[in-house]
């Protein structure tokens, strides 16, 4: 083996050590990037935004390559996974709103250049979970978005494999998705000694959800998400972990599953570490 010194670049990642904290960002990535799109004097934009439809012509160049390095980027910018995703679902038959749609996280990205993620530094080992998940959000299979957010870093949005009857299943589908990595990372955490104090907080803004987690009365309409219903029952029950409710004014995770009004972006975005520095 051979000691490099302080760690100061890995993988793209440039890692900027602070006196309490450590800044992970991709700046000359983005730059480079930007570049390829002959984008890199454009205008700032506030979001990365949403699709807006999904008609229109066939795009001659589809830029998959842009939106590969896009996919990278989103390891230090979890801000940006929801429009990536979004983008990336149509490159089989990319159409002109999907080219806008890029664009418009480009000018985004030109706004935020020096954008990263921020590490503090902690003694407290309490693991918070925050799920969410949009329900119907996919305009062409009426699937749902899931995501959660482990402490404070992102997770790359996905589609539900069904498609959700209620706004209540999706959301307990994400809770224990958001459980079984919480489960992973609590083990983990046993294994290297450092055993968690407390058990791990998972917040749902969904009241029905949060009643479904501690609730042992079966019913036919949950009959189709019972493997869900008794992964996470069983691990509240012997107090693995709490499911509570959080408003969804607080509900971090919704920059994974949603556009946001720039506001509120903004907001969710400073919740989640991802800063300048």
């Amino acid at each position: 083996m051979k000691d490099l010194s302080v760690l100061h670049h890995f993988l793209g990642v440039t890692v900027e050590p602070r006196p309490s904290d450590l800044l992970l960002h991709q700046r000359q990535y983005t730059l480079d990037i930007l570049e390829r799109a002959g984008m890199t004097d454009c205008n700032p934009s506030s979001t990365p935004a949403k699709l807006s439809g999904d008609a229109g012509p066939p795009i001659a160049d589809p830029t998959v390559a842009l939106l590969v390095h896009c996919s990278y980027l989103s390891f230090t910018r979890p801000d940006i996974t929801y429009a990536v995703q979004q983008v990336c679902l149509h490159m089989h038959d990319p159409r002109e709103p999907h080219l806008t749609a890029l664009k418009r996280l480009l000018h985004y990205l030109r706004g935020t250049v020096d954008y990263g993620l921020l590490l503090h530094w902690s003694s407290s080992t309490e693991l918070v979970v925050y799920t969410d998940a949009g329900w119907a959000g996919c305009p062409d299979t009426r699937r749902s978005m899931s995501s959660y957010a482990v402490r404070l870093p992102g997770r790359q949005p996905c589609l539900l494999p069904v498609v959700s009857r209620s706004s209540a299943e999706a959301e307990y589908q994400a809770v224990a998705n958001g459980v079984a990595e919480a489960s992973w990372l609590r083990q983990l955490l046993a294994e290297l000694h450092s055993p968690l104090a407390k058990s791990p907080l998972v917040y749902c803004d969904n009241v029905s959800t949060v009643y479904l987690s501690t609730n042992p009365v079966r019913h036919q309409r949950t009959k189709h998400v019972e493997i869900d219903l008794h992964f996470v029952r069983d691990r509240v029950a012997i107090g693995d972990f709490r499911v509570l409710h959080v408003p969804t004014t607080s509900q971090f995770a919704d920059i994974f599953t949603k556009g946001l009004p720039s506001a509120t972006f903004s907001e969710f975005r400073s919740s989640l570490n991802i800063t300048s520095g």
